[in-house]
């Protein structure tokens, strides 16, 4: 707990101070803090830290001396052992967008030098989550088939093709359905919470959440086998990482069954893209995909044409406000470590096993 107001540092570019900090978030900041702002322009990356030269980590050695608080984002370095040596009073680092946490903050420096490291990946949930309702509600509709008709100018919804078209036939309610879930963090858990007036069954996948939060959210914790194959609608929400890209190939979209809507807003590298279209040119499922393996589609690529596919462009997270909710929780976090609570986000070996796609322990593998 701090007598004093404490100095925060935020190192990013000029893109993210102009869109993620709003004015009333940094007055709150202030009653607290005193705020410092160093603009860098380092490349960021899904796949590697950014590269920095020499004069820029002297000069966030110099920014960073005497700060109690150092939060990142697009622009900044990697902030490793180097540079948490050099400050004196540092005891918090906070991640604003935590995608890319493992590539700025080298964790094992942190945790070595006593440092709280937090990230505010949450701040993105509620969006993510209504999209992914969003798409669930689509799917069940073939709602990508009609709007394919309708943009055709074509006359589309006569009695005649609603009696016999086999698109009008794809017409499902979400009341009632069973529901299946790859990944239960916070996005899972969010949109959990939105399905809950639909009276659903989940069963979910994911082997690193506790067994206490399965258990109050009363969701079925299975096998990615099961999670593929009993459910109406399988839903991917895990992160990105070494163990699950490439996780359903061939094997894995076979088992989705007959009828079966399958949405993805997590990563497309997760999904074997070539699997995936090979499982729908059966035609008896539906896919309503954000995310795609690459990115952007490619303008020839076959899923782009195909009826049963609904796409968007990596939009779920994206939202105005979730760049600045990401500020907002931390700005939460920071007020906690000032007043010497603890702080909700902050990594343990669990999040960091689930980040780096290794096991911890038996209670985990066994789940596996």
């Amino acid at each position: 707990m701090f007598d004093r107001k404490i100095n925060v540092g935020l190192i990013s570019n000029s893109r993210v101070r102009e869109v993620y900090l709003s004015d009333k978030d940094l007055n709150k900041l202030k009653k607290f803090a005193n705020f410092f702002w160093m603009e860098c322009n380092e490349e960021s990356s899904w796949d590697h830290p950014p590269v920095s030269n020499k004069e820029v980590i002297n000069n966030i050695k110099k920014f960073s001396r005497d700060l109690d608080a150092l939060v990142v984002c697009h622009g900044s370095p990697l902030i490793d052992d180097n540079i948490m040596k050099n400050c004196d009073n540092l005891k918090f680092i906070g991640e604003l967008e935590g995608d890319r946490f493992s590539q700025r903050v080298d964790l094992d420096a942190a945790f070595n030098n006593n440092i709280v490291v937090v990230d505010t990946t949450n701040g993105c949930s509620d969006a993510v989550a209504e999209w992914a309702l969003g798409l669930i509600l689509i799917g069940l509709r073939n709602g990508g088939a009609h709007f394919r008709k309708l943009s055709q100018k074509k006359e589309w919804g006569t009695v005649l093709q609603r009696e016999n078209d086999p698109i009008f036939q794809w017409n499902e309610e979400l009341s009632g359905k069973k529901i299946g879930m790859i990944g239960l963090g916070y996005i899972g858990r969010k949109l959990s919470e939105f399905l809950r007036p639909f009276n659903v069954d989940i069963y979910a996948h994911d082997p690193y959440v506790p067994l206490e939060i399965a258990s109050f959210l009363d969701i079925t914790l299975t096998s990615l086998e099961n999670v593929m194959a009993i459910p109406d609608v399988v839903v991917c929400l895990a992160p990105l990482t070494p163990s699950t890209e490439g996780l359903l190939g061939t094997k894995e979209l076979n088992l989705i069954k007959s009828g079966a809507v399958f949405v993805n807003v997590s990563r497309g590298k997760i999904v074997d893209s070539d699997a995936l279209i090979k499982r729908l040119e059966v035609k008896d499922i539906v896919a309503c995909l954000d995310v795609f393996d690459p990115e952007p589609v490619p303008v020839d690529s076959q899923i782009r044409a195909m009826e049963n596919v609904f796409l968007s462009p990596h939009i779920a997270g994206t939202t105005l406000n979730t760049r600045r909710e990401f500020f907002s929780e931390m700005i939460k976090e920071l007020s906690r470590f000032h007043s010497g609570h603890i702080n909700l986000h902050s990594f343990n070996q669990r999040i960091i096993a689930n980040r780096s796609g290794k096991k911890i322990g038996a209670a985990y593998s066994d789940r596996r």
